[in-house]
């Protein structure tokens, strides 16, 4: 209830904010499934855009330890679905809590492999947990504004474009070969999706602020 009132505020929070978003092949998501929707991180509210672009379909999300730390925002990201994760030492449950409630619920998962904005390196996390929970992996972009400075009133073009499901039972064993096949598959399929929004695309990412010392 909470999640769905959320989104559909959101949505439309940004369709009065921006109100250029597109959502291409919506029609490859899965309706029937559990799964695994995964993107490059590009900013901070891609995962908005994608989950509001899935609906109505419900989802979990990882989210950094920290952020739970403020009992009024931990009250609102556990409400929606968010359940914590330590990123420089993340745990079995990092890994045991999303499959099992990919094997158990009706959500599915949003996850970035590359775990921050500024990498662009995948990680075996996202391979583990859908052979765990024995779910396709849905690949996804986004293309649009990185800062939210132009995101707002400018009517900038969003494009959030889904990809066919993929699959990786085949791959037997999750060792360096196999991690290998999963984010070859992954990052052709990231590659595909850019050029059909854009083949002149290239992200250049937001440099980070250097922290005060």
């Amino acid at each position: 209830m909470f999640y769905t009132f959320a989104r559909n505020f959101v949505a439309v929070l940004l369709f009065i904010l921006n109100g250029n978003a597109h959502y291409l092949n919506r029609d490859k998501i899965p309706n029937d499934e559990n799964y695994i929707m995964v993107a490059p991180h590009r900013t901070l509210w891609d995962p908005v855009y994608m989950a509001i672009g899935s609906r109505p379909k419900k989802f979990i999300f990882m989210a950094k330890e920290e952020l739970f730390r403020n009992p009024l925002l931990g009250f609102i990201l556990r409400k929606v679905g968010a359940f914590p994760v330590n990123r420089d030492k993340p745990g079995p449950s990092a890994i045991k809590t999303p499959t099992k409630l990919l094997k158990s619920g009706d959500r599915s998962l949003i996850m970035f492999p590359s775990g921050t904005r500024h990498s662009t390196d995948l990680k075996g996390g996202v391979a583990v947990i859908a052979k765990m929970a024995k779910v396709r992996i849905v690949p996804s972009v986004y293309q649009g504004p990185l800062k939210l400075s132009h995101l707002l009133f400018l009517r900038k073009r969003v494009d959030v474009n889904f990809g066919e499901p993929i699959d990786i039972s085949d791959i037997k064993k999750l060792n360096a070969e196999g991690l290998a096949e999963v984010e070859r598959r992954l990052n052709a399929a990231f590659d595909k999706l850019d050029k059909e929004i854009n083949p002149d695309f290239v992200y250049i990412p937001t440099p980070k602020k250097e922290k005060k010392k």
